[in-house]
């Protein structure tokens, strides 16, 4: 009898990857997806933890699982990701109806968990052991087969930022094989990936020491750019710290990676780069970019902004707005400080909420203006579009230009799918562009 499995997922496009890696896992028991969170035997919580009452969510959700079973057969509950990571045996103490807590770095233990289950046993698997994740990624094969693939490369963060969790929720940064890498990346090639996007909390930290070579991210963007099937490379999150000349080098040589950045900032205060830890100033930011411009003059940034930062000054956050203008980014995101259990920043005096939301106003204001200019630019040119998909019930395909908007246009074919096409822009709203298939290549339409 065939036993269905149900993963919902919070967060970034790391937790999605594991949670297709869960289940790539689980399916070797016999586990199928199930679409109906109100029908499976199994049901996955997989959390994040970046964000304010993240740990509140992942109880409410619980709350309503439980609501759905009330006259059912109870699944077995698991929560992974990060929040499972913090809160371990305090999760299962709080709310009895979890039955297994695995952290993130702890998914590979799944099966074993599932094969020998016990409903009378709480499992708690929250050790670091990322070595034996990545193991377990290399002998479990990758079976997404969407046009644009995630791949996971290096996961874990050395930076120690005040304000951030991850370190202790995803432990110190730790890099993938290189080899096994570039095997995964084959099967996703071979799956029918045309766009693979490289994955890691600073993905542009990944250093694999083997024998007397040290392989960086350029090594790999190098080495994908050699797949005449593979059509686009992108990667995030990024570090500044970790923008090397060898990786900003790539961008005038790789013709397959995509001219978009997101390179995290969170502040254009040098005041308070320093005390958010962030080990660059907003001199050494500007001069990154300035040199990604000179070796790829279209390239665009994205970016996150934190407003409120303990001690931020109405004149720091000036010097944010400054700097969003100065570099025009595109589809960033801003967020409001709060305060993450366990971090230096945890106890220090927040500003008052007034204040908060009228800096996050100014702010998003100003990025949504810059977002809306950049797309009514677009209007009237001829734009390279890798399409993903029909969107369904509509004679109407969508996909994504070099710098990642995502584009809605007519008159395409099935066979367009999976390839990269010219299409002309006819409209626009701030996160979207809409236009025609065009048999004119890119650049300014007739």
């Amino acid at each position: 009898m065939e036993k269905k499995i149900f993963i919902k997922t919070f967060g970034c496009q790391m937790n999605e990857y594991d949670s297709n890696r869960i289940f790539d896992s689980v399916k070797r028991l016999g586990f199928i997806k199930s679409e109906d969170q109100a029908n499976t035997d199994c049901y996955v919580l997989n959390t994040c933890h970046i964000r304010d009452k993240a740990k509140e969510k992942v109880y409410h959700e619980i709350g309503r699982i439980k609501k759905l079973y009330k006259k059912k057969n109870k699944p077995i509950m698991i929560v992974a990701g990060c929040v499972a990571q913090a809160e371990n045996q305090e999760m299962i103490k709080r709310e009895p109806y979890v039955d297994v807590v695995i952290g993130p770095q702890s998914y590979h233990k799944i099966n074993k968990i599932l094969s020998n289950f016990d409903k009378n046993k709480k499992e708690d698997e929250t050790e670091f052991d990322t070595i034996a994740k990545f193991d377990l990624l290399a002998k479990t094969k990758n079976l997404d087969s969407n046009v644009s693939a995630f791949l996971t490369i290096q996961e874990g963060c050395d930076k120690f930022c005040n304000f951030c969790v991850v370190p202790f929720t995803r432990g110190p940064e730790c890099s993938r094989p290189f080899k096994k890498i570039i095997m995964e990346a084959e099967q996703l090639i071979k799956n029918g990936a045309r766009e693979i996007t490289l994955l890691g909390q600073n993905v542009n930290a990944y250093n694999y020491k083997e024998k007397n070579f040290e392989y960086k991210i350029s090594n790999l963007l190098n080495e994908l750019e050699k797949y005449s099937e593979l059509k686009r490379i992108r990667y995030t999150t990024s570090h500044p710290k970790d923008m090397d000349n060898e990786l900003i080098n790539c961008y005038k040589h790789a013709t397959k990676l995509m001219p978009i950045l997101h390179l995290p900032v969170q502040s254009g205060s040098n005041k308070v780069l320093k005390n958010m830890n962030r080990k660059h100033s907003r001199d050494e930011y500007l001069k990154i970019i300035e040199n990604l411009i000179k070796v790829r003059p279209n390239i665009k940034f994205s970016s996150d902004f934190m407003v409120g930062y303990p001690g931020e000054t109405d004149n720091d956050f000036k010097e944010t707005i400054t700097l969003i203008k100065r570099v025009n980014f595109i589809n960033s995101y801003s967020f409001i400080y709060s305060p993450r259990p366990g971090t230096p920043a945890s106890n220090l005096e927040t500003l008052e909420a007034n204040i908060l939301k009228n800096r996050l106003k100014i702010l998003q204001d100003t990025l949504e203006k810059i977002q809306i200019n950049k797309n009514k630019s677009e209007i009237g040119k001829v734009l390279e579009v890798l399409v993903e998909n029909k969107m369904k019930n509509q004679n109407k395909f969508f996909g994504r230009s070099e710098d990642s908007t995502p584009v809605i246009f007519t008159k395409g074919v099935e066979s367009d799918v999976g390839k990269v096409v010219s299409i002309v822009i006819r409209d626009c709203n701030r996160n979207s562009l809409f236009g025609e298939k065009s048999s004119v290549a890119s650049g300014v339409a007739a």
